[in-house]
């Protein structure tokens, strides 16, 4: 039997019928698809261009969990994990099955996890063929000897042109993703955006290993250093885990998903990469520039004026600006995507007040408190109606995406963390000197310096000789850093104001601690004593 006699009746199975099947074709030939339907265009770099429609980034409060036997117990349900009637699934999968039947799809199969002892396959049905062209960028492929025995775990059906009936499908709104446990289905409508295509995956990853496999599921990108130790690096969009992790003098892990096995592993979830191109210049970033090349895939630029070449600074479109590359489009790789040795952790921030120091080294306490607090702030521009700092917290550096409470994952970390004996460091990769609009944001060349200074051990230990105390949030400063100037590693004297400074650095302790409340009956007391100092309301406050 044929590959597309195997599809044909895997859809059928699944209800989809009378399609016209585009199964297996590679990056060239949907490439050359999307051209002719008149679906993208090529940049002069190559790389194929598309608009992903009414959205451009995720869609969180329309991101559900089918609520079952599997789920109903294990679950942290609130505002980031919406329960899903599992009536109103199947009847919603009816409706797209019946609305994909006798439609041109494009099929590909693929996997999830380099370390092979953790591989989840993956099918992907979508109407769309450039969802095929990220499917192949962002997971892993078979060989072509493996396909003719594929068995996929997961199937994710993306149907951009679906729209749900909220008072008849159970949605929020017309466009929706939601993950069904007990059938391992991902069901994505009304939206072309292929991040939910990606994050769906990842969500569903880092529901099932922390119990069955024993594996800790972090957002993060990891390299490796010459001497084979693997540094992590956590951290929200927009604070650098992509770029900082894409060093020319370490081997790239990956630079998004990975999970950390219970023998010190530390491998990657996926096959490329996924990073925001807004600003995007080669003498900065030169590793992603120089991705962006035929295979790639770019969303929602636009062009210079008169030209195929991308404006990396125009955000009229979104913000969100974004490109999908394989990981060997990245020069200096490691091979297989499998990290030994973790020895530092980097949690990322973009502190847009100018508050925390440019880079600080964590007791345990503080490591926890910060883990779970997952700190960054938006800025006008990143998000409708946002017009000043903000302080935005995600726990676990990755809330959207994590179904179990954070305590889970937090509580993972810390063994694993005491157990491979790692150090952890606190980076501020956002603003200094003031806050956003009026200081100025923290050089990406003086961070990955004393990324590398940490990493290299010139920091020196953890001592009072070496370090001085924040006063308010505690963290330890180096005093002296090899090629940064003094005055930067202490944001106090940045402001020149000390009165501003320790006025916008309560502000700051307040909307840590206020945040943490809601941890407050579940954390112990080492990890509430790594939180910053509580100030009055009345005198600080965000408003």
């Amino acid at each position: 039997m044929t590959n597309k006699n195997k599809i044909s009746r895997f859809l059928l199975k699944h209800g989809i019928k009378d399609s016209k099947i585009n199964y297996g074709l590679n990056s060239d030939e949907l490439n050359e698809i999307c051209i002719k339907k008149g679906l993208g265009i090529y940049a002069d770099s190559g790389a194929l261009v598309v608009n992903t429609g009414e959205f451009t980034g995720r869609s969180p409060k329309d991101r559900f969990i089918v609520e079952d036997k599997i789920t109903k117990n294990k679950i942290w349900w609130g505002d980031i994990n919406l329960p899903f009637d599992s009536n109103n699934f199947d009847n919603l999968l009816k409706k797209i099955v019946k609305h994909i039947s006798n439609k041109e799809l494009y099929i590909s199969d693929s996997y999830a996890c380099s370390d092979p002892r953790y591989r989840v396959n993956l099918r992907v049905v979508t109407e769309l063929p450039w969802v095929n062209i990220f499917s192949l960028n962002m997971f892993l492929n078979p060989k072509e000897e493996e396909l003719d025995s594929f068995k996929p775990e997961w199937l994710i059906i993306q149907a951009p042109s679906f729209m749900a009936v909220p008072q008849k499908d159970g949605t929020r709104s017309h466009n929706f993703s939601i993950i069904n446990f007990s059938k391992k289905i991902i069901l994505i409508g009304g939206s072309g955006y292929t991040g939910e295509v990606k994050k769906g995956v990842f969500s569903v990853l880092n529901f099932l290993f922390p119990e069955l496999k024993d594996v800790l599921p972090m957002h993060c990108s990891a390299n490796v250093g010459k001497n084979g130790e693997t540094a992590i690096f956590f951290g929200l969009s927009g604070t650098g885990k992509t770029t900082l992790s894409a060093d020319p003098n370490r081997k790239l892990v990956g630079d998004d998903e990975h999970g950390w096995s219970k023998d010190n592993v530390i491998f990657n979830f996926e096959g490329g990469c996924y990073a925001k191109v807004i600003d995007l210049k080669e003498e900065n970033e030169p590793e992603i520039y120089r991705a962006i090349k035929k295979g790639a895939l770019l969303e929602n630029i636009v062009f210079k004026k008169n030209s195929n070449s991308v404006d990396y600074m125009d955000s009229s479109i979104t913000q969100n600006t974004r490109v999908s590359y394989p990981i060997n489009y990245i020069k200096n790789i490691q091979k297989p995507s499998i990290g030994y040795k973790p020895k530092n952790i980097f949690f990322l921030t973009a502190d847009a007040f100018g508050v925390l120091p440019p880079i600080s080294r964590l007791l345990p306490s503080q490591a926890a408190y910060h883990f779970i607090s997952g700190y960054t702030a938006k800025v006008a521009g990143t998000e409708a109606g946002v017009i000043k700092p903000i302080p935005s917290f995600s726990a676990c550096f990755g809330a959207p995406f994590m179904p179990l409470h954070p305590t889970v994952y937090a509580e993972m970390l810390i063994s694993k963390m005491k157990e491979a004996n790692v150090k952890v460091w606190l980076v501020n990769t956002g603003w200094s000197g003031g806050s956003y609009g009026i200081g100025k944001r923290i050089k990406l060349k003086y961070t990955r310096r004393m990324i590398n200074a940490a990493l290299s051990g010139e920091l020196g230990p953890y001592s009072y000789k070496d370090y001085h105390i924040h006063s308010v949030f505690g963290l330890a400063q180096p005093r002296e850093c090899p090629g940064i100037p003094k005055r930067l590693l202490s944001p106090r004297a940045t402001w020149n104001n000390d009165k501003a400074y320790y006025k916008m650095a309560f502000k700051l302790s307040n909307a840590f601690r206020e945040n943490f409340d809601k941890f407050e009956n579940i954390a112990n007391e080492q990890i509430k004593r790594g939180g910053p100092q509580r100030f009055s309301n009345k005198v600080f406050d965000f408003n």
